[in-house]
């Protein structure tokens, strides 16, 4: 598919949207085929990491809307399922991808396009880069996850001033609200997302996954809950090779060697 290029550098995964004269609005295909990319990753020894970006001016302006049924008629439970098998499985694959996933925000990124972004377990922008929750200016509800995903960033009260107005959020304004994780000039943003992802890529891969899992479900769960899940998830970390070979590491006093394993 010419519209999301996909590439891989050593063990990290490039997934890139690819329809710039669109600012790369999401395509029911292209959602697919990124779901489907990601499902690989997760399941693939060989990738370490992914990196999630787009050409252009725009990393994504949320789903296109421009080859939709428009206004026909739809039958009750139509929508709730098109959200359910769309928009929101898109978000799911991001947070449940077992390999962390940057997001390079190379411009607009608005309404899905946003949530999309920041599902990423880190997020790096463009000094151009802006964030919208457009929804409110189309007289629409925030779909793709965006009303779990934006009050577990900033709060409800930051969450519901950036959907009611629907306002364009800057890149270091979005830094400053803890959006995303490091402004970068627009000629580095690349650069310093290839730098990141070669760095998890070097590191002991289940136990970045085991702790992904257990940061995202923290938000859902009660204190016993969570030191539960912590626990389960030393036990089961400590069987890996990789944890075997930090504690070798350490107690020689040598940098560890991580094969992802």
């Amino acid at each position: 598919m010419t519209e999301v290029l996909h590439t891989a550098d050593g063990q990290v995964s490039y997934i890139t949207l690819n329809r710039p004269e669109a600012l790369n609005a999401i395509t029911p295909e292209q959602r697919e085929y990124v779901i489907r990319l990601l499902a690989e990753a997760s399941a693939d020894p060989g990738v370490r990491a992914v990196v999630l970006t787009g050409t252009g001016r725009g990393f994504c302006a949320g789903a296109d809307l421009r080859g939709g049924s428009g206004g026909g008629e739809r039958a009750a439970g139509d929508v709730a399922r098109m959200l359910r098998l769309g928009a929101q499985r898109l978000t799911a694959a991001v947070l449940d991808c077992e390999k962390p996933v940057i997001a390079a925000v190379n411009g607009t990124a608005a309404g899905l396009g946003a949530h999309l972004a920041l599902a990423c377990d880190l997020v790096l922008a463009a000094e151009s880069a802006k964030f919208i929750e457009v929804f409110v200016r189309r007289g629409l509800v925030p779909d793709g996850g965006g009303a779990y995903l934006l009050p577990r960033l900033v709060g409800p009260q930051r969450a519901k001033e950036l959907m009611f107005f629907g306002d364009a959020l800057s890149a270091s304004d979005a830094e400053r609200l803890g959006l995303v994780n490091r402004v970068a000039p627009d000629a580095e943003l690349d650069k310093t997302a290839r730098e990141w992802a070669q760095r998890l890529a070097a590191g002991p891969t289940r136990a970045l996954a085991l702790t992904k899992q257990l940061v995202n479900a923290s938000l859902d769960s009660d204190r016993a809950t969570a030191f539960a899940a912590e626990a389960a998830a030393q036990e089961i970390n400590m069987t890996t090779e990789d944890a075997q070979e930090g504690v070798r590491s350490f107690v020689e006093r040598r940098s560890p060697e991580y094969k992802g394993r």
